[in-house]
């Protein structure tokens, strides 16, 4: 860490960019993130790590540097024209990287990269700022789960001369969120507060949140399950760039939130919408869609979140709440006789849902039923 820390001190380019991102404290104080950047040339690390002493196989088995096709002899470096960002174990040590792409790489090349696993490293067993936050986490700040690094940073940022106790973001190491990070989160001091997932407002940031909610809820979350409201495209790396952007953060996850299932509710909608954009169209598509997002209700905590859930799915895809009863009494009878089927379920579903009156004089439509994939 020490040689790409001082690669960014005389990297201009780099230096313009954090700043430009909101991050310019991260250039001016080394700790606790210690960013550095790995130039751009192809060896540049190895060079100056073969001439320290390490041997080729060290440097591959750290993460650090990797054979090309061409010549399997030849050591280049993972990391070209990055910024960097250290993963740390629980004790500090920095066991691996993610690279940020350079302000001049061209389109087709990766946002992030992050080292390959090792001895030391299983991306899957550790979440990006735990260890430089320990002070906040043991003061049992309420945990943010974000998207990267630079959502990490942001909501850091945020809090940093507020004076006050606030809101701790992590993040996966460049993968989604596994159970053994689920299980970090869980046994945060501040988890009894509750989580908050802070991820894009676009569609890739949508079904985060639900992927992110399938495995929290069990076993349940010590406090509630929250998702912030971002506009289409922000995240919190975006808002800190801005005016005031920092307040503006704070308020988001303090009181722009609601619950997570709601948002998974709205996610799976969305995708059978957009699949099948005349799904709400007439009353069997309705019924399917009601079908679908029922099995829902049975992951609230309680029996009022599943009536405001429920209350969601009436008024999202406009149908009688007689209808929302049927299909979840349907749906615990076949969970009953073994029956189960899962929310993405095939054409076992493609059947009437039973015919109910609806409130616009639609006729049933006799066309094939949807599926969620």
């Amino acid at each position: 860490m020490t040689y790409y820390r001082a690669q960014l001190d005389h990297a201009d380019g780099p230096r313009a960019y954090l700043a430009e991102r909101g991050l310019r404290v991260l250039v001016q104080r080394e700790w606790p993130w210690r960013v550095g950047y790995a130039p751009p040339g192809w060896s540049s690390l190895t060079s100056h790590l073969r001439a320290a002493g390490f041997t080729a196989e060290e440097l591959i088995g750290a993460g650090l540097s990797t054979r090309t096709r061409q010549d399997p002899d030849r050591l280049i470096d993972v990391f070209r024209d990055r910024v960097m960002f250290p993963v740390r174990d629980p004790a500090g040590h920095a066991v691996a990287f993610l690279g940020r792409s350079g302000p001049g790489a061209g389109e087709n090349v990766p946002k992030y990269i992050n080292s390959p696993e090792t001895a030391l490293y299983d991306k899957g067993q550790l979440l990006f700022g735990v260890a430089e936050q320990q002070e906040r986490i043991a003061g049992r700040w309420t945990p943010v789960l974000v998207e990267g690094p630079a959502d990490v940073l942001a909501v850091w940022l945020s809090y940093s001369r507020s004076g006050r106790t606030g809101a701790v973001a992590l993040a996966p190491c460049g993968t989604a969120l596994t159970d053994t990070q689920a299980a970090i989160l869980r046994r945060l001091p501040g988890a009894t507060q509750g989580l908050v997932g802070a991820f894009d407002g676009d569609p890739a940031g949508r079904a985060a949140v639900g992927r992110a909610f399938q495995l929290l809820r069990h076993p349940r979350f010590p406090g509630p399950l929250l998702a912030a409201e971002f506009s289409a495209g922000a995240d919190p790396a975006d808002l800190v760039r801005r005016p005031n952007g920092k307040a503006q953060l704070r308020a988001i996850l303090q009181r722009q939130t609601r619950p997570m299932l709601d948002a998974v509710v709205d996610h799976c909608l969305a995708r059978l919408v957009e699949r099948h954009p005349r799904l709400l169209e007439d009353i069997d598509g309705r019924c399917t869609a009601v079908r679908l997002l029922t099995p829902l209700l049975y992951e609230a905590t309680d029996p009022d979140e599943a009536i405001r859930v429920a209350r969601h799915i009436v008024a999202h895809v406009r149908v009688g709440v007689d209808t929302v009863a049927i299909a979840a009494l349907a749906h615990l009878e076949a969970v009953v006789h073994g029956l189960d089927p899962p929310i993405n379920a095939g054409p076992e579903l493609r059947r009437p849902c039973g015919r109910h009156p609806t409130t616009d004089g639609q006729r049933a439509s006799t066309r094939p039923f949807p599926t969620v994939e």
